[in-house]
């Protein structure tokens, strides 16, 4: 018995030890918590690069890019009536200082339009030095965030560099990083010290059996005193009163106070980037086969365009699938984007213009599974969203199509 206790006593020990240690930074934000089939066919970006990737605190950072709100949206996610662009970041390293769709800035969520072509820029500011994963992403109102494509941020400097000061409508000049701090304290404590107070007025006496039985012996109007009823009287009374008498003394010491904004932006997509019908795409199958971790894409591909085109890229959820017999030096893909060189195609010749072709495209890489992508042929809704790249070499013209397809397991 004893040698089992001290066993025990050991591992509890172990364990505290263990848990005391420094664990290693988790550098994931949930970008592969959504089914795939959302990730797939909700925000489709492209396009995302950042000004600097090596910036001291204080300094300023932009990430830009585009996106296109698939056609295909899923019948089971609500359409992105209320949708809100940030930036993931582990904890406050950085702070945003501009939004812009569109070129407009703009501060409050959106509505998106399936179908529409957007092109977004965030401005940031370090804030503490470090290095750190960050992903734009929006939010889509009951739905989820949806993750843009990551970069890694090194952030030098001191922390105390960091200033935070902005002017108000009145003209003064104050600190973001401390302004009302000792206010906010203040009001904090002195309403939990009421709330406290509050319920200590009860429970200082005996609870529970003592009251059950006066309750028994019809003695439930001892239960309250003329005292407790006096003070409920005076909570009921004197906290309405303060709060009206402190929100008039702020509303007089602030009168040009604005207050937090709750609209709904109207931002018009911009025109066609995505299936602007110079080029078009039409998915005729689609199949992944599980042994071999390999998407097969049968499409049919329309070039009405002048000169004559190759595909040259297959992207979804931001693993990127790359022709190698294609030079795609302006390709930009993100730090952390996967990209592959494991895009194959039966029949790789240009597209000569008014042709029609039938192509089978063959999407292999270990990043179906690694990014719990494989997982769509599981899914209530197994169909896979995509852009697919087609450029003209002669005039350096780049054709997207956002495509998609219900998809076929193959497990042999």
């Amino acid at each position: 018995m004893k040698a089992t206790f001290k066993l025990w006593l050991l591992a509890l020990i172990g364990l505290t030890v263990w848990s005391a240690l420094e664990m290693s930074v988790a550098h994931a934000h949930g970008e592969k918590a959504l089914e795939p089939f959302i990730r797939m066919r909700t925000i489709q970006w492209y396009d995302v690069q950042w000004s600097t990737q090596k910036f001291n605190v204080d300094d300023e950072v932009s990430v830009s890019g585009k996106f296109h709100v698939a056609e295909d949206w899923p019948i089971s996610v609500p359409k992105p009536e209320a949708s809100f662009l940030n930036i993931s970041t582990p904890g406050p390293v950085l702070i945003r200082t501009e939004r812009y769709l569109n070129g407009k800035p703009w501060v409050n969520s959106v509505a998106l339009q399936p179908g529409g072509d957007y092109e977004f820029k965030v401005v940031l500011k370090g804030r503490l030095p470090g290095r750190y994963h960050i992903h734009p992403f929006f939010n889509l109102k009951d739905a989820g965030q949806v993750m843009g494509p990551g970069a890694w941020l090194e952030i030098g400097g001191q922390a105390d560099d960091f200033s935070n000061t902005i002017k108000t409508i009145s003209g003064e000049a104050i600190d973001m990083e401390s302004f009302g701090l000792s206010n906010g304290i203040f009001w904090h404590l002195f309403w939990g010290f009421l709330a406290a107070a509050w319920l200590i007025w009860w429970v200082r006496r005996p609870l529970f059996i003592s009251r059950y039985r006066m309750l028994e012996a019809g003695l439930e109007h001892e239960l309250v005193t003329k005292n407790d009823k006096l003070i409920a009287k005076l909570i009921l009374v004197g906290v309405p009163v303060l709060v009206l008498v402190l929100n008039e003394i702020t509303a007089n010491r602030y009168p040009d106070a604005i207050p937090l904004q709750a609209g709904l932006d109207q931002i018009l997509p911009l025109p066609a980037q995505v299936n602007a019908g110079t080029v078009n795409v039409d998915t005729l199958k689609a199949e992944y086969n599980v042994a071999q971790r390999s998407m097969v894409l049968q499409v049919k591909v329309d070039n009405r365009s002048q000169s004559p085109v190759r595909i040259g890229e297959f992207s979804t959820s931001n693993v990127h699938f790359l022709n190698s017999a294609l030079s795609l030096s302006g390709v930009m893909t993100g730090d952390n984007d996967i990209t592959s060189q494991g895009l194959s195609i039966d029949d790789d010749k240009p597209i000569a213009p008014g042709e029609q072709r039938i192509v089978t495209l063959v999407a292999h890489d270990a990043a179906w599974e690694s990014e719990k992508l494989d997982g769509l042929i599981r899914d209530a809704d197994s169909r896979i969203g995509g852009l697919l790249f087609l450029y003209d070499e002669l005039l350096g013209q780049r054709y997207i199509s956002s495509i998609s397809a219900a998809v076929i397991p193959k497990f042999s």
